[in-house]
Protein backbone atom coordinates (compact mmCIF):
# COMPACT_ATOMS: atom_id res chain seq x y z
CA UNK A 1 0.00 0.00 0.00
CA UNK A 2 1.18 3.51 -0.81
CA UNK A 3 3.03 5.07 2.12
CA UNK A 4 0.66 8.05 2.27
CA UNK A 5 -2.30 5.78 2.94
CA UNK A 6 -0.32 3.87 5.55
CA UNK A 7 0.55 7.12 7.29
CA UNK A 8 -3.07 8.21 7.28
CA UNK A 9 -4.10 5.18 9.29
CA UNK A 10 -1.00 4.72 11.46
CA UNK A 11 -1.75 3.50 14.96
CA UNK A 12 -5.45 3.07 14.49
CA UNK A 13 -6.22 -0.13 12.69
CA UNK A 14 -7.09 -0.14 9.04
CA UNK A 15 -8.38 3.19 7.84
CA UNK A 16 -10.03 3.30 4.45
CA UNK A 17 -9.08 6.46 2.64
CA UNK A 18 -11.89 8.11 0.77
CA UNK A 19 -10.68 9.44 -2.51
CA UNK A 20 -13.31 12.17 -2.51
CA UNK A 21 -11.95 14.63 -5.01
CA UNK A 22 -14.88 16.93 -4.60
CA UNK A 23 -17.42 18.26 -2.19
CA UNK A 24 -19.70 15.35 -1.53
CA UNK A 25 -21.99 17.78 0.16
CA UNK A 26 -25.48 16.65 -0.54
CA UNK A 27 -26.93 13.20 -0.45
CA UNK A 28 -28.74 12.79 -3.72
CA UNK A 29 -27.17 15.90 -5.29
CA UNK A 30 -24.90 15.27 -8.22
CA UNK A 31 -25.92 17.75 -10.88
CA UNK A 32 -23.18 20.30 -11.30
CA UNK A 33 -25.66 23.14 -11.24
CA UNK A 34 -27.02 22.16 -7.83
CA UNK A 35 -26.06 24.35 -4.91
CA UNK A 36 -24.24 22.33 -2.25
CA UNK A 37 -25.63 22.25 1.25
CA UNK A 38 -26.08 20.17 4.36
CA UNK A 39 -28.52 17.46 3.41
CA UNK A 40 -30.08 15.17 5.96
CA UNK A 41 -30.79 11.49 5.75
CA UNK A 42 -34.35 10.38 6.62
CA UNK A 43 -33.36 9.45 10.16
CA UNK A 44 -31.38 12.64 10.64
CA UNK A 45 -34.13 14.89 9.33
CA UNK A 46 -37.18 13.09 10.61
CA UNK A 47 -38.44 13.03 7.04
CA UNK A 48 -41.99 12.05 6.27
CA UNK A 49 -42.36 8.30 6.23
CA UNK A 50 -39.45 7.79 8.63
CA UNK A 51 -40.21 6.24 12.00
CA UNK A 52 -36.69 6.86 13.31
CA UNK A 53 -35.77 9.53 15.85
CA UNK A 54 -34.08 12.64 14.50
CA UNK A 55 -30.33 12.86 15.04
CA UNK A 56 -29.50 15.24 16.57
CA UNK A 57 -32.82 15.98 18.23
CA UNK A 58 -32.37 19.76 18.03
CA UNK A 59 -31.40 19.67 14.36
CA UNK A 60 -28.10 19.34 12.55
CA UNK A 61 -25.74 22.29 12.12
CA UNK A 62 -25.94 24.42 9.02
CA UNK A 63 -22.32 24.27 7.90
CA UNK A 64 -20.40 26.79 5.88
CA UNK A 65 -20.29 25.47 2.31
CA UNK A 66 -17.86 27.06 -0.11
CA UNK A 67 -18.68 27.18 -3.80
CA UNK A 68 -16.68 24.97 -6.11
CA UNK A 69 -13.62 26.35 -7.91
CA UNK A 70 -14.37 28.86 -10.64
CA UNK A 71 -13.31 28.18 -14.20
CA UNK A 72 -14.90 24.79 -14.86
CA UNK A 73 -13.86 23.20 -18.14
CA UNK A 74 -16.55 23.87 -20.75
CA UNK A 75 -17.86 21.01 -22.87
CA UNK A 76 -17.55 23.24 -25.93
CA UNK A 77 -13.79 23.47 -25.39
CA UNK A 78 -13.27 19.75 -26.02
CA UNK A 79 -11.47 19.24 -29.33
CA UNK A 80 -13.39 16.36 -30.87
CA UNK A 81 -11.64 16.93 -34.18
CA UNK A 82 -8.19 16.20 -32.78
CA UNK A 83 -9.55 13.21 -30.85
CA UNK A 84 -11.03 11.84 -34.07
CA UNK A 85 -7.73 12.35 -35.93
CA UNK A 86 -5.66 10.59 -33.25
CA UNK A 87 -8.00 7.59 -33.31
CA UNK A 88 -7.90 7.50 -37.11
CA UNK A 89 -4.09 7.57 -37.00
CA UNK A 90 -3.99 4.75 -34.45
CA UNK A 91 -6.35 2.58 -36.51
CA UNK A 92 -4.23 3.20 -39.62
CA UNK A 93 -1.42 1.17 -38.00
CA UNK A 94 -3.34 -2.03 -38.85
CA UNK A 95 -2.63 -3.66 -35.51
CA UNK A 96 -1.25 -2.38 -32.24
CA UNK A 97 -0.86 -5.71 -30.51
CA UNK A 98 1.97 -5.47 -27.99
CA UNK A 99 3.65 -8.44 -29.72
CA UNK A 100 3.68 -6.66 -33.09
CA UNK A 101 6.54 -4.53 -34.42
CA UNK A 102 7.91 -1.65 -32.35
CA UNK A 103 10.12 -0.46 -35.24
CA UNK A 104 7.91 -0.49 -38.34
CA UNK A 105 6.68 3.12 -38.85
CA UNK A 106 3.57 2.05 -40.77
CA UNK A 107 2.28 -1.09 -39.07
CA UNK A 108 2.33 -2.34 -35.51
CA UNK A 109 2.40 -0.94 -32.03
CA UNK A 110 5.47 1.19 -32.71
CA UNK A 111 3.42 3.02 -35.33
CA UNK A 112 0.75 3.66 -32.68
CA UNK A 113 3.35 4.90 -30.21
CA UNK A 114 4.73 7.34 -32.77
CA UNK A 115 1.33 8.96 -33.30
CA UNK A 116 0.78 9.28 -29.53
CA UNK A 117 4.21 10.81 -28.92
CA UNK A 118 3.75 13.23 -31.81
CA UNK A 119 0.40 14.41 -30.47
CA UNK A 120 1.73 14.72 -26.91
CA UNK A 121 4.65 16.79 -28.21
CA UNK A 122 2.21 19.09 -30.01
CA UNK A 123 0.33 19.62 -26.75
CA UNK A 124 3.61 20.24 -24.91
CA UNK A 125 4.63 22.87 -27.47
CA UNK A 126 1.25 24.59 -27.23
CA UNK A 127 1.67 24.71 -23.43
CA UNK A 128 4.97 26.57 -23.70
CA UNK A 129 6.81 23.61 -22.22
CA UNK A 130 4.55 23.23 -19.17
CA UNK A 131 3.80 19.63 -20.19
CA UNK A 132 6.75 17.24 -20.09
CA UNK A 133 6.65 14.16 -22.33
CA UNK A 134 8.33 10.92 -21.21
CA UNK A 135 8.63 7.65 -23.13
CA UNK A 136 9.16 4.89 -20.57
CA UNK A 137 10.82 1.81 -22.09
CA UNK A 138 10.77 -1.46 -20.17
CA UNK A 139 10.48 -5.23 -20.44
CA UNK A 140 7.86 -7.51 -18.98
CA UNK A 141 6.24 -10.87 -19.53
CA UNK A 142 3.07 -12.80 -18.83
CA UNK A 143 1.32 -15.91 -20.06
CA UNK A 144 0.21 -13.77 -23.01
CA UNK A 145 3.74 -12.82 -24.10
CA UNK A 146 5.47 -16.18 -24.25
CA UNK A 147 8.33 -17.44 -22.07
CA UNK A 148 10.66 -14.47 -22.49
CA UNK A 149 10.24 -10.81 -21.52
CA UNK A 150 9.10 -8.54 -24.34
CA UNK A 151 9.81 -4.90 -25.10
CA UNK A 152 7.15 -2.33 -24.15
CA UNK A 153 6.85 1.43 -24.00
CA UNK A 154 4.48 3.71 -22.09
CA UNK A 155 4.01 7.38 -22.91
CA UNK A 156 3.48 9.91 -20.10
CA UNK A 157 2.60 13.58 -20.25
CA UNK A 158 3.49 15.17 -16.92
CA UNK A 159 2.23 18.52 -15.65
CA UNK A 160 4.32 19.28 -12.53
CA UNK A 161 2.60 20.69 -9.48
CA UNK A 162 3.45 24.18 -8.22
CA UNK A 163 3.13 23.60 -4.48
CA UNK A 164 6.30 22.45 -2.74
CA UNK A 165 4.38 20.23 -0.32
CA UNK A 166 1.94 18.79 -2.88
CA UNK A 167 4.05 18.50 -6.04
CA UNK A 168 4.95 14.89 -5.19
CA UNK A 169 1.27 13.94 -5.09
CA UNK A 170 0.23 12.76 -8.54
CA UNK A 171 -3.23 12.39 -10.06
CA UNK A 172 -3.34 10.03 -13.02
CA UNK A 173 -5.58 9.51 -16.05
CA UNK A 174 -4.80 6.77 -18.57
CA UNK A 175 -5.91 5.01 -21.70
CA UNK A 176 -4.07 2.14 -23.40
CA UNK A 177 -2.92 2.25 -27.01
CA UNK A 178 -2.44 -1.45 -27.68
CA UNK A 179 -5.13 -3.49 -29.45
CA UNK A 180 -5.87 -7.16 -30.04
CA UNK A 181 -7.50 -9.50 -32.58
CA UNK A 182 -9.47 -12.64 -31.68
CA UNK A 183 -6.19 -14.47 -31.01
CA UNK A 184 -4.33 -12.36 -28.45
CA UNK A 185 -1.03 -13.96 -29.50
CA UNK A 186 -1.32 -13.22 -33.24
CA UNK A 187 0.83 -10.20 -34.21
CA UNK A 188 -0.09 -10.42 -37.88
CA UNK A 189 -3.89 -10.22 -37.82
CA UNK A 190 -5.59 -6.84 -38.16
CA UNK A 191 -6.73 -5.29 -34.89
CA UNK A 192 -8.01 -1.73 -35.51
CA UNK A 193 -8.86 -1.09 -31.85
CA UNK A 194 -10.80 2.13 -32.43
CA UNK A 195 -12.88 1.79 -29.27
CA UNK A 196 -10.60 -0.57 -27.34
CA UNK A 197 -8.72 1.49 -26.65
CA UNK A 198 -7.84 4.28 -29.03
CA UNK A 199 -10.86 6.01 -27.47
CA UNK A 200 -9.23 5.99 -24.02
CA UNK A 201 -5.96 7.14 -25.57
CA UNK A 202 -7.75 10.12 -27.13
CA UNK A 203 -9.43 10.96 -23.82
CA UNK A 204 -6.14 10.95 -21.91
CA UNK A 205 -4.40 13.12 -24.51
CA UNK A 206 -7.31 15.58 -24.61
CA UNK A 207 -7.14 15.85 -20.82
CA UNK A 208 -3.45 16.70 -21.21
CA UNK A 209 -4.36 19.44 -23.69
CA UNK A 210 -7.06 20.89 -21.46
CA UNK A 211 -5.04 21.10 -18.24
CA UNK A 212 -1.84 22.17 -20.01
CA UNK A 213 -3.76 25.04 -21.58
CA UNK A 214 -5.00 26.11 -18.14
CA UNK A 215 -1.48 25.90 -16.72
CA UNK A 216 -0.03 27.88 -19.61
CA UNK A 217 -2.65 30.63 -19.21
CA UNK A 218 -1.50 31.32 -15.65
CA UNK A 219 -5.11 31.58 -14.47
CA UNK A 220 -4.79 28.57 -12.15
CA UNK A 221 -1.78 26.95 -10.56
CA UNK A 222 -2.20 23.24 -10.01
CA UNK A 223 -0.82 22.46 -6.59
CA UNK A 224 -0.31 18.76 -7.28
CA UNK A 225 1.19 16.97 -10.28
CA UNK A 226 -1.01 15.47 -13.01
CA UNK A 227 0.10 12.55 -15.20
CA UNK A 228 -1.60 11.72 -18.50
CA UNK A 229 -0.69 8.16 -19.41
CA UNK A 230 -1.01 6.17 -22.62
CA UNK A 231 -0.05 2.61 -21.77
CA UNK A 232 1.01 -0.52 -23.62
CA UNK A 233 0.51 -4.18 -22.75
CA UNK A 234 -3.02 -3.96 -21.36
CA UNK A 235 -4.30 -6.85 -23.47
CA UNK A 236 -1.28 -8.97 -22.52
CA UNK A 237 -1.92 -8.71 -18.78
CA UNK A 238 -2.04 -5.04 -17.68
CA UNK A 239 1.72 -4.87 -18.16
CA UNK A 240 1.87 -1.13 -18.77
CA UNK A 241 -0.24 -0.38 -15.70
CA UNK A 242 1.95 -2.48 -13.42
CA UNK A 243 4.95 -0.65 -14.85
CA UNK A 244 3.34 2.75 -14.27
CA UNK A 245 2.64 1.85 -10.65
CA UNK A 246 6.31 0.98 -10.19
CA UNK A 247 7.47 4.06 -12.11
CA UNK A 248 5.60 6.59 -9.98
CA UNK A 249 7.03 4.95 -6.86
CA UNK A 250 10.53 5.16 -8.34
CA UNK A 251 10.00 8.88 -8.96
CA UNK A 252 8.95 9.39 -5.35
CA UNK A 253 5.32 10.21 -6.07
CA UNK A 254 2.34 9.54 -3.85
CA UNK A 255 -0.64 8.45 -5.95
CA UNK A 256 -3.65 10.60 -5.13
CA UNK A 257 -6.05 9.02 -7.61
CA UNK A 258 -6.04 7.05 -10.85
CA UNK A 259 -8.72 7.03 -13.55
CA UNK A 260 -8.60 4.43 -16.31
CA UNK A 261 -10.50 5.09 -19.55
CA UNK A 262 -10.98 1.84 -21.42
CA UNK A 263 -13.65 1.40 -24.11
CA UNK A 264 -15.17 4.86 -23.83
CA UNK A 265 -15.95 5.61 -27.47
CA UNK A 266 -19.30 4.02 -28.37
CA UNK A 267 -22.86 4.80 -27.32
CA UNK A 268 -25.14 3.12 -29.83
CA UNK A 269 -28.35 2.67 -27.84
CA UNK A 270 -31.29 4.95 -28.74
CA UNK A 271 -31.74 8.07 -26.65
CA UNK A 272 -28.09 9.02 -26.22
CA UNK A 273 -25.76 10.41 -25.31
CA UNK A 274 -26.02 8.34 -22.13
CA UNK A 275 -24.05 8.38 -18.91
CA UNK A 276 -20.60 6.87 -18.76
CA UNK A 277 -20.17 4.02 -16.29
CA UNK A 278 -17.61 4.39 -13.49
CA UNK A 279 -16.62 1.09 -11.88
CA UNK A 280 -15.24 1.00 -8.33
CA UNK A 281 -14.29 -1.96 -6.18
CA UNK A 282 -15.36 -2.76 -2.65
CA UNK A 283 -13.26 -2.15 0.42
CA UNK A 284 -12.36 -4.53 3.19
CA UNK A 285 -14.04 -2.89 6.17
CA UNK A 286 -17.60 -3.46 7.25
CA UNK A 287 -19.15 -0.62 5.26
CA UNK A 288 -17.51 -1.73 1.98
CA UNK A 289 -15.93 1.70 1.52
CA UNK A 290 -12.69 1.70 -0.43
CA UNK A 291 -10.56 4.52 -1.81
CA UNK A 292 -11.89 3.50 -5.23
CA UNK A 293 -15.52 3.66 -4.12
CA UNK A 294 -15.05 7.10 -2.65
CA UNK A 295 -13.30 8.30 -5.79
CA UNK A 296 -16.34 7.19 -7.78
CA UNK A 297 -18.66 9.10 -5.46
CA UNK A 298 -16.52 12.19 -5.84
CA UNK A 299 -16.45 11.92 -9.64
CA UNK A 300 -20.23 11.71 -9.67
CA UNK A 301 -20.59 14.85 -7.62
CA UNK A 302 -18.12 16.89 -9.66
CA UNK A 303 -19.54 15.89 -13.04
CA UNK A 304 -23.18 15.38 -12.08
CA UNK A 305 -25.48 12.41 -11.74
CA UNK A 306 -26.75 13.11 -15.24
CA UNK A 307 -23.24 12.35 -16.56
CA UNK A 308 -21.94 9.59 -14.27
CA UNK A 309 -23.42 6.18 -13.58
CA UNK A 310 -21.70 4.67 -10.56
CA UNK A 311 -21.30 0.89 -10.74
CA UNK A 312 -20.37 -0.58 -7.37
CA UNK A 313 -18.21 -3.31 -8.84
CA UNK A 314 -14.47 -3.42 -9.47
CA UNK A 315 -14.94 -4.13 -13.18
CA UNK A 316 -17.23 -5.92 -15.63
CA UNK A 317 -17.65 -9.65 -14.99
CA UNK A 318 -14.72 -11.62 -16.33
CA UNK A 319 -12.85 -8.49 -17.44
CA UNK A 320 -9.94 -6.39 -16.25
CA UNK A 321 -8.37 -2.99 -16.79
CA UNK A 322 -5.39 -0.80 -15.98
CA UNK A 323 -6.95 0.52 -12.78
CA UNK A 324 -6.71 -2.95 -11.22
CA UNK A 325 -3.03 -2.87 -10.08
CA UNK A 326 -3.65 0.48 -8.39
CA UNK A 327 -6.86 -0.73 -6.77
CA UNK A 328 -5.10 -3.82 -5.41
CA UNK A 329 -2.37 -1.57 -4.00
CA UNK A 330 -5.01 0.12 -1.86
CA UNK A 331 -5.16 3.26 -3.99
CA UNK A 332 -8.19 5.16 -5.29
CA UNK A 333 -8.55 3.82 -8.83
CA UNK A 334 -11.63 3.50 -11.03
CA UNK A 335 -12.57 2.58 -14.58
CA UNK A 336 -14.62 4.62 -17.06
CA UNK A 337 -16.45 2.50 -19.67
CA UNK A 338 -19.21 3.18 -22.18
CA UNK A 339 -22.88 2.47 -21.25
CA UNK A 340 -23.44 -0.83 -23.11
CA UNK A 341 -20.67 -2.71 -24.87
CA UNK A 342 -21.07 -4.43 -28.22
CA UNK A 343 -18.87 -7.51 -28.10
CA UNK A 344 -18.96 -7.89 -31.88
CA UNK A 345 -16.77 -4.81 -32.00
CA UNK A 346 -14.06 -5.53 -29.47
CA UNK A 347 -11.43 -8.28 -29.26
CA UNK A 348 -12.45 -9.43 -32.73
CA UNK A 349 -10.43 -10.01 -35.89
CA UNK A 350 -12.27 -8.05 -38.62
CA UNK A 351 -14.52 -10.34 -40.69
CA UNK A 352 -18.12 -10.95 -41.72
CA UNK A 353 -19.85 -14.18 -40.68
CA UNK A 354 -23.49 -15.03 -41.36
CA UNK A 355 -24.14 -11.43 -42.29
CA UNK A 356 -22.66 -10.11 -39.02
CA UNK A 357 -19.72 -7.72 -39.20
CA UNK A 358 -17.04 -8.13 -36.55
CA UNK A 359 -14.26 -5.68 -35.81
CA UNK A 360 -13.46 -2.59 -33.75
CA UNK A 361 -13.87 0.12 -36.40
CA UNK A 362 -14.09 3.91 -36.22
CA UNK A 363 -17.55 3.95 -37.78
CA UNK A 364 -19.08 2.56 -34.58
CA UNK A 365 -17.80 5.41 -32.41
CA UNK A 366 -19.85 8.28 -30.98
CA UNK A 367 -17.66 11.36 -30.65
CA UNK A 368 -20.26 13.42 -28.82
CA UNK A 369 -20.30 10.80 -26.08
CA UNK A 370 -16.51 10.47 -26.10
CA UNK A 371 -16.15 14.23 -25.79
CA UNK A 372 -18.37 14.14 -22.72
CA UNK A 373 -16.10 11.53 -21.16
CA UNK A 374 -13.02 13.64 -21.88
CA UNK A 375 -14.60 16.68 -20.25
CA UNK A 376 -15.68 14.65 -17.22
CA UNK A 377 -12.16 13.32 -16.66
CA UNK A 378 -10.50 16.69 -17.18
CA UNK A 379 -12.74 18.53 -14.73
CA UNK A 380 -12.13 15.95 -11.99
CA UNK A 381 -8.38 16.27 -12.50
CA UNK A 382 -8.62 20.06 -12.45
CA UNK A 383 -10.45 20.22 -9.15
CA UNK A 384 -8.32 17.63 -7.43
CA UNK A 385 -5.04 19.21 -8.50
CA UNK A 386 -6.23 22.54 -7.03
CA UNK A 387 -7.15 21.04 -3.65
CA UNK A 388 -5.28 20.96 -0.33
CA UNK A 389 -3.91 17.72 1.09
CA UNK A 390 -6.35 15.37 2.82
CA UNK A 391 -6.52 15.10 6.60
CA UNK A 392 -4.72 12.25 8.32
CA UNK A 393 -5.42 9.92 11.26
CA UNK A 394 -9.19 10.37 11.12
CA UNK A 395 -10.68 8.51 14.07
CA UNK A 396 -14.16 7.87 15.40
CA UNK A 397 -14.82 7.30 19.09
CA UNK A 398 -17.87 7.63 21.28
CA UNK A 399 -19.05 4.03 21.47
CA UNK A 400 -21.68 3.48 24.17
CA UNK A 401 -22.20 7.25 24.45
CA UNK A 402 -24.86 9.54 22.95
CA UNK A 403 -22.33 11.52 20.90
CA UNK A 404 -20.06 10.62 17.99
CA UNK A 405 -16.56 12.04 18.39
CA UNK A 406 -14.24 12.67 15.45
CA UNK A 407 -10.58 13.62 15.48
CA UNK A 408 -8.07 14.25 12.71
CA UNK A 409 -4.72 15.86 11.98
CA UNK A 410 -3.35 18.00 9.16
CA UNK A 411 -0.28 20.04 8.36
CA UNK A 412 -0.56 23.82 8.21
CA UNK A 413 -1.77 25.18 4.87
CA UNK A 414 -2.45 28.87 4.27
CA UNK A 415 -4.56 27.97 1.23
CA UNK A 416 -6.95 25.79 3.23
CA UNK A 417 -10.24 27.24 4.49
CA UNK A 418 -11.02 24.33 6.83
CA UNK A 419 -12.54 20.89 6.94
CA UNK A 420 -15.93 19.44 6.11
CA UNK A 421 -17.28 16.72 8.38
CA UNK A 422 -19.28 14.26 6.28
CA UNK A 423 -21.88 11.70 7.29
CA UNK A 424 -24.31 9.31 5.71
CA UNK A 425 -26.76 6.60 6.68
CA UNK A 426 -25.16 3.16 6.46
CA UNK A 427 -27.47 2.32 3.53
CA UNK A 428 -27.00 5.65 1.73
CA UNK A 429 -24.83 5.77 -1.39
CA UNK A 430 -23.70 9.39 -1.05
CA UNK A 431 -22.24 11.73 1.55
CA UNK A 432 -23.79 14.82 3.12
CA UNK A 433 -21.99 17.67 4.88
CA UNK A 434 -22.74 17.62 8.61
CA UNK A 435 -20.50 20.44 9.82
CA UNK A 436 -17.49 22.61 9.02
CA UNK A 437 -14.40 23.10 11.18
CA UNK A 438 -11.76 25.76 10.55
CA UNK A 439 -8.92 23.77 12.09
CA UNK A 440 -7.74 20.23 12.68
CA UNK A 441 -8.41 18.57 16.02
CA UNK A 442 -11.60 17.16 17.45
CA UNK A 443 -15.31 17.57 16.88
CA UNK A 444 -18.18 16.25 18.99
CA UNK A 445 -21.37 15.50 17.09
CA UNK A 446 -23.90 16.01 19.86
CA UNK A 447 -26.83 13.62 19.79
CA UNK A 448 -25.54 11.65 16.79
CA UNK A 449 -25.13 7.90 17.23
CA UNK A 450 -21.89 6.24 16.17
CA UNK A 451 -23.93 3.18 15.22
CA UNK A 452 -26.35 4.66 12.69
CA UNK A 453 -23.98 6.51 10.37
CA UNK A 454 -20.61 6.53 8.69
CA UNK A 455 -18.39 9.59 8.99
CA UNK A 456 -15.50 11.16 7.11
CA UNK A 457 -13.45 14.36 7.01
CA UNK A 458 -11.95 16.21 4.06
CA UNK A 459 -10.00 19.42 3.54
CA UNK A 460 -11.50 22.39 1.70
CA UNK A 461 -9.40 25.00 -0.04
CA UNK A 462 -10.15 28.70 0.00
CA UNK A 463 -10.74 28.24 -3.73
CA UNK A 464 -13.52 25.72 -3.01
CA UNK A 465 -11.59 22.64 -4.14
CA UNK A 466 -12.19 19.58 -1.97
CA UNK A 467 -9.37 17.22 -1.13
CA UNK A 468 -9.33 13.51 -0.87
CA UNK A 469 -11.43 12.68 2.17
CA UNK A 470 -10.65 10.14 4.82
CA UNK A 471 -13.25 7.86 6.30
CA UNK A 472 -13.35 7.67 10.08
CA UNK A 473 -13.10 4.10 11.25
CA UNK A 474 -14.25 3.28 14.75
CA UNK A 475 -11.89 1.92 17.32
CA UNK A 476 -12.54 -1.80 17.60
CA UNK A 477 -13.57 -3.35 20.89
CA UNK A 478 -13.92 -7.10 21.06
CA UNK A 479 -16.97 -8.20 23.09
CA UNK A 480 -16.46 -10.47 26.10
CA UNK A 481 -16.39 -14.07 24.96
CA UNK A 482 -16.27 -17.51 26.51
CA UNK A 483 -12.72 -18.70 27.09
CA UNK A 484 -13.09 -21.43 24.44
CA UNK A 485 -14.55 -19.13 21.77
CA UNK A 486 -12.54 -18.51 18.56
CA UNK A 487 -10.48 -15.34 18.60
CA UNK A 488 -11.94 -12.38 16.67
Amino acid sequence: MNRFWKKAGKGFGRVAIIAGLSGLCVAGIGAQTSAPGAAKSPAASGAAGSHDPAEPLNGAPRPKILARPAGAIARASIDEKSMRKLIHDEVSCGTRLTLSSWTDPKRGIGCGRDFVVARMNEVAKESGGKLQVVVDKFESKSERTGPDPVHLENVYGILPGSDEKLAKTVYIVVGDFDSRPSDVMDPNADAPGADDDASGTAVSVECARQLSKIAASGKSKFRATVLFGVLAGEEQGLLGAYRLLDWVKEQGYTVGAMMDNDIVGADTAPGGPHRVRVFSGNGEIEDADSPARELARAIEEIDGRSAIRMIFRQDRYGRGGDHYPFYKAGLPAVRFTEPLEDYNHQHQTPRTENGVEYGDFEKYLNFAFMGNVARDNAEVLRQLALAPAPPANVKLTGAVTPDAKLSWAAEDDVERAGFEILWRETTEARWSAFDFAEGAGKSVLKGVSTDNHFFAVRSVGKNGARSIAVIAEAERRAPPLPSNAPKQ
